[in-house]
Formats: C-alpha cells, structure tokens, sequence
C-alpha cells in the first residue's frame, strides 16, 4: 500500500480530476489532478529504468517550476528520497551535498549544468537530466526531460511506501560548517498539510497560491505548496522571486493564499505595482523565515490584509507555531502558539522546565519533527534527547504561553530567509592571510532581515580592503552567506579563557544583546 506522498495526486486524480494542481507562471501552462498523476507515474517507470530504487536518493538542482515538484512526487511514488539542492551553493558545496547523501542521480535545471556536471565528477551519479528553464519551456521545444517522461509507462505504480519511510533529505547548515541533511518522512509532511489548515483562517481545495519562494527550501515546498496538493488546491510556480511579477501573478491567477519569507514581503510592500494590482481574491498572506519587520507588517495591515506569522524549522517540516491575524498586533514580537499536534517547552541546560518569563531553550516534539540527521547518528541523539527535538533557540514564555525568541544558541543569521551559520562563515575567513581574527554576526536590515556582517582583526601592517576580503570570500561561498558589511576591529571582546563575546558585539553594531530583532 502507497502511504506517501504520492498517493495523495493519485487520490486527487480519482476525486476532482480535472481540477488544475499546477500551473507554470512563466509560460501559463496548466497541469489537472489527473495530468499531473499520469505524468508523475511515467516519470517514476522511467527513473526505475534507469536503476532508480526505493530508497535511493534523487536530487534536484533546479529552479521552481512544475517539473520540479514532478521530480519530488515521482520519486515518492518509487519510495525513493528526494534530496534539494540550494542552486546558490558553490560547485564545492553541491558536490559535498551529492555526496555525503549519496546521491545517485540528478536532474538539474540547464541553467546549472556546468554546476551539476563540475560537481558530480568522480561521484557515483548515474543519471544526470536537464529540466528547461522557463525560457526553453516558453519554446515548447523539446527538452531530456520531457524525453525521459514519455519513455515511462503513465499506468499507476504499485510500491509499498509507509508514513515512516523518508521521503525527503533536506540540507541545512551545521554548526561544525558542514550542512547536516534533516531527514523528512511521508508522515512528517501529512502532519505539516494537516497543521497548515491552522494558517490564516484554513486551507480548501479551492485555495489557489503563487509559489515563488524556492522549492529547495522547506518553505517555499511545505508551508503552501505540498499542502495544496494534498487537500485539492492549485500552486502556480514562478522560476524565481520577481517582486513586480508575483504581484502580477497573484492579480492575474486569483491567489487566495500567500506564503513568502519576511524579506520578500518587504520586497513586495516596495513594489510600485503593489497598490495598482487588484489582489481582492486574497483571504491571508503568511510570512516566516525570520520575523516580518513591523513596518512591513503595518503597510499591508494598513491595506486591510490579513497576515499570518510563523515559526518553524527544516527538521519540523516546518511549522512550529501560527501567530494568529486575531493575535499580531497584540502579541507582535512573539512567534505565537503551538500547532494544535505540537507540544512545546523551554528549559535550561539540564533539560528542567523553566518558569514563565525566564529564558529557556526551545524544545519540541510532534508527528511533523524529523526522523533524525542523514548519516549522523550522534547528533541525532543529542538534538532528539529525551524524546524532545531541542532547536537550539532562547526565548521566554509570557502568562498565555506565548513565546518571543530572545537568542540563538548557534548564532544562526537568517537573511533573505537563508540561513547562514557564522562559523561556516569564519572559517572561511580565517583562511585569508590577512585576517588575524573574526567574528561573524547578524545586523538587522529592513530589506533582508539580517545582513551577514563580519567583525575583522587585520593583521598588523595589512592594507586589506572590505571589498577585497568580500570578493574573496564570493570566490569560495555562496553569495548569500558572504558578509554584506565588513568592520575592522584591532581586537575582538573575549573572556579571560578566551571565548568570544558575541554579544557584545551585537551590542555594539546593532544596539542590542539580543540576536533576533524585528
């Protein structure tokens, strides 16, 4: 019996068949329940001719589009995992993340085939297929991809898959600087559907969204997109985030919901097309990644949108906590309450409840919290103790149990909705020969988030430049993780054992101890 998440097409295509599940916002074609199924089926055939077998791992280093989610529910129908790749990765680190999952093989967006190519070399990849970009796909010219598809059967698969099998590795930084692959089951994502119907004032089969945020991210993936396609709905998928182009696609396509990080919210509210599009078929608008600037929050509010906030994480598919429209103002600076089917406590460092008002970490535990870390069972058990998820977040809990984040126990900066741990950061950094000494930490900015800012100790006589030591550090990272501002220090706060006081510095460069802000 198919129990995952591939079952849920093939369920749609029985029930509402001709309702529309996809459509390619960059071309206008559209996909129905029963067309998405018949092609998701031939596509998983044609990967199982290729040697593609349950539990093995595809990836996919692509940028949105339809074919996209067709690869994720192909290879769910196979009981294979799914392995995104963040197409902003360097070629280093794509072929770190190809290989410490394992992946056998890869379908690439023709955008990166130089990437997929450079960094499959020496691995054990069998099959690499280019995906058009929406240019070619315009061209309807025909592409491997659409070649592969026509060589499967499109009769339905008949694979046992259970709610517990992984379905999904999805990479996020580690805090030693190496991405750790979170794994996600089939029921992992059915419980994240079932918590998204909290969002705004409920999900139905006749919600509509654009999908502009990257399918590579557990956001742009799980918050609307998968769920709409369990329940019955219709993603309209943009390559990528282009503010004028959402806002026309959301007024052309009725969007009813919307999801995006806070950065593309505020990129929105920037928009001159924002207050000449009609965007009335809107019900909620629901924003995560970091938390949403209030002055983005109060230019929609201020335009009568209902807007939704809220918390999670890859490793709990993601949502954690819904900040309610009914809520925002009065708690705003919180990230709400839990899900209905997630429990949530904070504690100190010995894992004891701590009272209301007091700084804890955050743990969590649900049937929509990860399986565990791919390939490291030790951090596995250190994150999972005691049966609670521990999320390495400091907040404070008030009287009605709603919980602010005060701190992050990693440092993680979130910018543009990325994550970005600083010790991957510096490290890199560190190995510039001028660099004596570094810090990295997160500055608040209203267009981002937070701005990836490195504190640096030159060493003595050095003439280096901020733009020379950014563009070095471009040369070996993605572009998001490279610092955006550069401070020259001729020494860094540390404790008498040395270890660093990154608070203080927070202090001194953003005004506050705290390391999330609004």
């Amino acid at each position: 019996m198919d129990a995952g998440i591939g079952s849920w097409v093939a369920g749609r295509a029985f029930r509402t068949p001709t309702a529309t599940a996809l459509v390619d916002g960059d071309t206008g074609r559209r996909r129905t329940y029963s067309d998405l199924h018949a092609r998701t089926s031939a596509l998983a055939d044609a990967l199982h001719r290729k040697g593609v077998r349950r539990g093995d791992r595809v990836g996919i280093l692509a940028l949105n589009s339809p074919e996209f989610i067709e690869v994720f529910l192909a290879a769910a129908k196979l009981g294979a995992i799914t392995v995104p790749v963040n197409y902003r990765l360097s070629e280093g680190e794509v072929r770190y993340v190809l290989a410490d999952a394992g992946v056998s093989a890869l379908l690439h967006s023709d955008t990166f085939s130089a990437v997929a190519y450079g960094a499959t070399k020496d691995l054990p990849v069998h099959t690499l297929i280019e995906i058009p970009s929406a240019a070619k796909r315009a061209t309807g010219a025909p592409s491997p991809f659409e070649t592969l598809v026509a060589s499967g059967s499109p009769e339905p698969l008949e694979r046992d898959v259970a709610e517990h099998d992984i379905a999904v590795i999805m990479y996020t930084s580690g805090t030693t600087g190496r991405p750790k692959g979170a794994m996600l089951t089939h029921g992992n994502l059915l419980w994240q559907a079932i918590h998204s119907v909290e969002l705004g004032s409920g999900l139905s089969r006749h919600d509509r969204t654009v999908t502009a945020a990257p399918l590579f991210h557990i956001g742009g993936l799980g918050i609307l997109t998968l769920p709409l396609l369990y329940l019955g709905g219709t993603s309209v998928i943009l390559e990528s985030f282009v503010p004028g182009q959402v806002v026309r696609t959301m007024a052309s396509e009725r969007a009813t919901v919307m999801f995006l990080v806070a950065a593309m919210w505020t990129a929105l509210a920037h928009s001159e097309e924002i207050d000449r599009a009609d965007l009335g078929a809107l019900r909620f608008a629901a924003s995560g990644g970091s938390p949403t600037p209030l002055t983005t929050l109060e230019f929609f509010q201020q335009r009568g949108w209902n807007f939704t906030e809220g918390f999670g994480m890859t490793e709990t598919s993601p949502t954690c906590s819904v900040l309610t429209v009914e809520h925002l103002a009065r708690k705003a600076g919180s990230v709400g309450q839990p899900v209905t089917h997630l429990q949530w406590r904070l504690v100190d460092d010995n894992d004891r409840v701590v009272p209301v008002g007091e700084v804890g970490e955050l743990v969590v535990r649900g049937p929509n919290v990860f399986a565990g870390y791919w390939g490291k069972p030790v951090e596995t058990a250190e994150a999972l103790r005691g049966g609670w998820f521990h999320t390495g977040d400091l907040g404070r809990a008030d009287e009605d149990g709603f919980v602010s984040l005060v701190d992050r126990k990693k440092d993680m900066v979130i910018t543009g909705g990325e994550n970005v741990y600083p010790i991957e950061v510096e490290q890199v950094l560190y190995r510039h020969p001028d660099v004596d000494d570094v810090a990295v930490i997160g500055v608040p900015d209203e267009r981002w988030g937070e701005t990836v800012t490195a504190v640096v100790v030159r060493r003595t006589d050095s003439t280096l430049t901020a733009e020379e030591l950014v563009g070095w550090v471009r040369e070996r990272l993605a572009h998001f993780k490279c610092p955006r501002r550069v401070e020259f220090v001729d020494g860094l706060p540390r404790t008498a054992t040395g270890k660093l006081l990154k608070r203080e510095l927070r202090s001194i460069y953003t005004g506050t101890h705290e390391a999330v802000t609004r």
